[in-house]
């Protein structure tokens, strides 16, 4: 695949789901794969948790801090906008971006908590859209009770996982154009060879520098 040339941007690639379903283990592998092919390459998680927002919200979500659902919902978007104009630019400069969660997980635990949707989606409107979303899905929330460390965080609870997974079927439902589902229970290797074959793929049909945004 070669280093991307100034003519061709960066694909945006994001990987999002309930907690615990590899998100985080997918990235590195992808970022790694790419890497080793030469692809102009970065990747991000969020929250970014270093940033001034991004403290505040890792003390919300460590139960060090109390918040209010619709200030904590509104500071998870501010940590997305503070953001933007970086990854617009390693787009625009031909670096791809493998992004560990994105506005839709802000919209589907804040939904998931009794927020309103559309009260949750607006102030995301005008975000960096994504080429292609990976829905990590698990048929069975009680699959993710198995996994490591789950129920160190505030939402790793399986009751309100239940509800984030049926919000973000809802969005899964309304994005299908450019989000692709992945069993989440499939083997890390069978799951990794999945998301390179649609990544190889993406990178090799974008063709112009145009950015795609959230409306």
């Amino acid at each position: 695949m070669g280093t991307s040339s100034v003519d061709k941007r960066g694909a945006f690639i994001v990987l999002e789901g309930c907690d615990r379903t590899g998100k985080s283990t997918q990235s590195r592998q992808l970022l790694e794969f790419l890497q080793k092919r030469g692809v102009a390459v970065k990747r991000m998680a969020f929250p970014e948790r270093k940033s001034n927002i991004g403290q505040t919200i890792n003390a919300y979500l460590t139960n060090k801090k109390q918040i209010s659902d619709e200030a904590i919902h509104l500071l998870f978007t501010a940590n997305r906008w503070e953001f933007q104009n970086e990854m617009k630019e390693l787009l625009l400069s031909g670096t791809s971006l493998i992004v560990d969660r994105y506005l839709y997980s802000g919209v589907a635990y804040s939904t998931a908590k009794g927020l309103s949707y559309n009260w949750c989606l607006a102030p995301e409107k005008g975000l960096l859209r994504p080429d292609i979303v990976f829905y990590m899905k698990m048929k069975s929330i009680d699959g993710l009770l198995e996994r490591g460390n789950f129920g160190d965080e505030r939402y790793e609870k399986k009751e309100f996982q239940i509800k984030v997974s049926n919000v973000f079927e809802d969005i899964y439902a309304k994005e299908r154009r450019y989000w692709h589902e992945i069993n989440a229970e499939l083997a890390a290797d069978d799951i990794h060879k999945e998301i390179v074959k649609q990544t190889e793929c993406l990178l090799k049909n974008l063709t112009d520098k145009t950015l795609e945004y959230m409306k």
